[in-house]
């Protein structure tokens, strides 16, 4: 079947009457989580895992995708408004956005995010449809070798792509692997560090762990920081509608933001922040205007946020094909998958397609309910920024628990929610980031039966995973990913230490 059958079959499931209202809660959630400030995409998913356990896994899933893509549509809001990002992929709006808020022109800032917001997730989706099926044949060929591989890549570049150092990110991903271990052994029965406790047979639950560190974790982090200053939201003054200027000078970075933004996404080492700091020098080099960047420049907010919202269709291309995550809400999302039994990959798309297809489908419905719902409901959005900051959190930490106990009524389990969330809350105190945790955990055990069953064909002998091209391809592209941003950083602090030898000369 083709590409335009496929999504014809998904448009057909995503628009069944359940799937449509799973979509409108997710996107409603995502822009109201992506306005308030330090409540992320990431952290709303993994407070729904326990919650949407018994429910459809295609619903789950495309509300799930819904709140990814109204993450990144309500993180401009606060960005233009109140110079605080919802989220990080948010941080460069608010140069520009804020700027032009400050002068009057919030109207204008805003509506020139929402729009460049859907034409980039439109064209993206629209990528992303016809790119997944040539990944799906070329990973279809894969081995236990090559999956390895793959495996060692994505552990790699999880490490690398969150938090400042790559060290850190794997501490944090052997963490994972720690407790990827506990239970009974898949390939020999054997139960392995369960300390005769009868819970930890089946393992760690993957749902408590990710609500743990993602909902408790880093919400104590969030109370522990305090207040910041006092926050002055800027009114949105004039019409919200955008001029025939302003027309004109978005619409060039609304598309050069999507071509930024959905290649870098969709790489393993991608994300959205470093297609939106590209599509910022990109606009800020081409504009006729360079003397307004810095003051408020329209180009400044389309650009970005068309970059933000491409690579958050980009992202969903190595983790529906190859079940390789590249943020934090891909992770979780991942681990969304596998409650439901399922693993993102090449065999997804044969074994299940009308889920795959239907959730693409659906990212074109939510992208235009995102449009509908952001301008007119523009004042709403403002208003949750009044929401006392005690209830917010004591809300969140109770909507987890409850979440977490009505999955699985254990004593036990509520003891490991709370003993990793203080773990998360530990590890953002000293800088670990906890996404490689969840995916350790959650790749861990694929990647030691794919190891295991790759020895066994070479009877032992571990030259075996080197006697395909691919792998080795793979593993230069992890060594590379690995080794490459640990000598431009050692470059980088030896160019610091050479100009400030000589300043002091």
């Amino acid at each position: 079947m083709s590409t335009f059958e496929f999504l014809l079959q998904g448009l057909a499931v995503a628009a069944q009457p359940m799937n449509l209202v799973y979509a409108l809660i997710g996107v409603t959630l995502g822009t109201a989580v992506g306005v308030l400030p330090g409540i992320g995409p990431a952290l709303t998913v993994a407070l729904l895992l326990p919650v949407t356990y018994r429910l459809d896994p295609a619903g789950s899933l495309i509300m799930f995708a819904g709140i990814y893509y109204g993450g990144m549509y309500g993180g401009s809001t606060t960005s233009i408004l109140l110079n605080t990002p919802g989220e990080s992929a948010s941080i460069v709006t608010a140069l520009e956005g804020n700027k032009m808020a400050r002068a009057g022109r919030g109207g204008p800032a805003l509506a020139t995010a929402a729009i460049g917001s859907f034409v980039a997730g439109l064209i993206a989706t629209i990528a992303l449809a016809f790119v997944a099926p040539y990944i799906v044949k070329l990973a279809l060929v894969f081995g236990p070798r090559e999956y390895f591989a793959l495996m060692v890549l994505a552990f790699v570049t999880v490490s690398s792509a969150f938090g400042d150092s790559a060290l850190r990110g794997l501490t944090s991903l052997f963490i994972g692997f720690t407790l990827a271990i506990v239970g009974i052994d898949q390939l020999t029965g054997q139960t392995r560090m369960s300390f005769g406790i009868p819970d930890l047979l089946d393992g760690v639950e993957v749902t408590t762990l990710a609500v743990a560190m993602f909902a408790i974790g880093e919400t104590l982090f969030i109370v522990a920081q305090g207040q910041s200053g006092d926050e002055k939201v800027e009114a949105v003054k004039g019409s919200v509608w955008m001029s025939a200027q302003d027309w004109a000078r978005s619409w060039k970075p609304w598309l050069r933001g999507t071509l930024i933004g959905f290649p870098i996404g969709a790489m393993p080492a991608g994300g959205a922040e470093i297609g939106t700091f590209l599509s910022y020098a990109t606009e800020k080099k081409l504009s006729k205007h360079p003397e307004e960047f810095g003051h408020g420049a329209i180009e400044g907010v389309a650009g970005p946020e068309a970059a933000n919202n491409a690579s958050a269709a980009g992202t969903l291309v190595p983790l529906l094909t190859l079940g390789l995550p590249t943020t934090a809400t891909a992770a979780i999302m991942l681990a969304g998958f596998q409650q439901f039994g399922l693993q993102p990959g090449p065999l997804l798309f044969a074994t299940n397609p009308q889920l795959v297809w239907g959730l693409i489908a659906s990212l074109f419905i939510a992208n235009l309910m995102l449009l509908v719902l952001n301008l007119p409901l523009i004042g709403l959005w403002v208003k949750l920024l009044t929401i006392p900051k005690p209830w917010l959190y004591a809300g969140i930490l109770l909507f987890a628990t409850l979440g977490t106990i009505g999955a699985n009524p254990s004593v036990f389990e509520l003891g490991m929610l709370l003993a990793f969330g203080i773990l998360g809350y530990v590890m953002r105190i000293f800088g670990y980031p906890i996404a490689p945790a969840v995916v350790g955990l959650i790749l861990g055990p694929l990647a030691e039966q794919q190891l295991r069953r790759a020895l066994a064909i070479g009877q032992g002998d571990p030259s075996v995973l080197f006697t395909s091209w691919i792998a080795v391809a793979l593993f230069a592209v992890a060594a590379a990913a690995f080794f490459v941003p640990l000598i431009m950083r050692i470059r980088g602090r030896g160019q610091v230490l050479t100009q400030l030898a000589a300043n002091e000369d």
